[in-house]
């Protein structure tokens, strides 16, 4: 099985009415994919929904995705589509399961140098900081990409990230070096959150 990273925004007043109204009228397609003492899980959810989408857990999030999905057909399309008529927006992926764990090498690298966990869900502008240090980081790693046009255009605003990247990079070993492609998501994902005010949830799944 392929592990895919999802990138998610979310919609709460859409998740309000249209996920609330589908776990109420679908109790029994949904209870299957829920873990122990189903109802009362299925209650929280619904709940949840109400209040804000935001408030999910990861494996509750992810209980709603192997809904989905097996209810789409394991269409990734049409997956992304239904979610997000739910309020649920898969804005982007990273497919593979090795620039999956390239992306997480160097988050868990960021967070243990900034002593911080940005986690499952977290702050668009946190999220953005990290992303600018991922450009930078993959950039440096990878000659190529350095003619990147947001390597070059962040570097004079994000003078300490690069400064942070530097040092890092100098400290890996050659075959320890992100792959090419991984700059490309990360330039991606920059394009797709540098506006947003939101959270960002993270969310690992394996299809």
């Amino acid at each position: 099985m392929a592990e895919k990273l999802y990138f998610i925004k979310t919609n709460p007043v859409v998740a309000k009415i249209n996920l609330y109204n589908k776990l109420c009228r679908e109790e029994a397609q949904v209870l299957p994919f829920l873990k122990d003492d189903k109802k009362t899980s299925l209650e929280l959810i619904k709940k949840k929904a109400l209040d804000h989408i935001d408030h999910l857990s990861k494996e509750e999030l992810q209980d709603l995705f192997k809904w989905f999905n097996t209810a789409c057909h394991f269409d990734p399309e049409e997956l992304k589509n239904r979610l997000f008529t739910h309020g649920i927006d898969v804005f982007y992926e990273i497919p593979g399961s090795l620039e999956v764990q390239e992306f997480q090498q160097m988050l868990s690298g960021y967070e243990k140098y900034f002593r911080s966990s940005l986690g499952y869900k977290a702050d668009a502008g946190a999220f953005n900081r990290f992303v600018v240090y991922g450009i930078f980081f993959s950039g440096l790693a990878n000659e190529n990409s350095q003619t990147n046009f947001h390597f070059d255009y962040l570097k004079s605003s994000h003078k300490d990230l690069y400064s942070i990247a530097e040092a890092a990079i100098q400290e890996r070993k050659a075959d320890e070096l992100p792959s090419p492609e991984i700059h490309h998501h990360f330039s991606e994902l920059y394009d797709s959150t540098k506006f947003y005010k939101g959270n960002i949830l993270m969310l690992t799944y394996l299809d």
